[in-house]
């Protein structure tokens, strides 16, 4: 789940910056992300800083959206597709 969480944050920051027009999209997923699996204070606390930390990470690294940021948000994409399928799977989804 963390993991996920911050490849949300990254997705967040790299499809605004390459104006994908979809990156309140994936604050959206943080936020149903959030009201699932943050059930303790501690627990939301940790999948929102992972959030930032993919965010940040990237904000530091990328100011214009690159060749090279692209690929990374591809990468990304498909990541998060993995995760959520292997979440999916293992946990299931109601």
């Amino acid at each position: 789940m963390l993991r996920l969480a911050e490849v949300l944050g990254v997705l967040s920051y790299l499809r605004d910056l390459c104006e994908a027009g979809d990156a309140d999209q994936w604050r959206a997923q943080m936020t149903a992300l959030l009201q699932e699996e943050g059930l303790n204070l501690k627990r939301k606390e940790r999948l929102a800083g992972a959030f930032n930390q993919g965010f940040q990470g990237y904000e530091v690294s990328y100011r214009s959206c690159t060749p090279n940021a692209r690929l990374v948000m591809s990468r990304a994409m498909s990541e998060g597709e993995r995760l959520t399928r292997d979440l999916a799977s293992r946990f299931g989804t109601d």
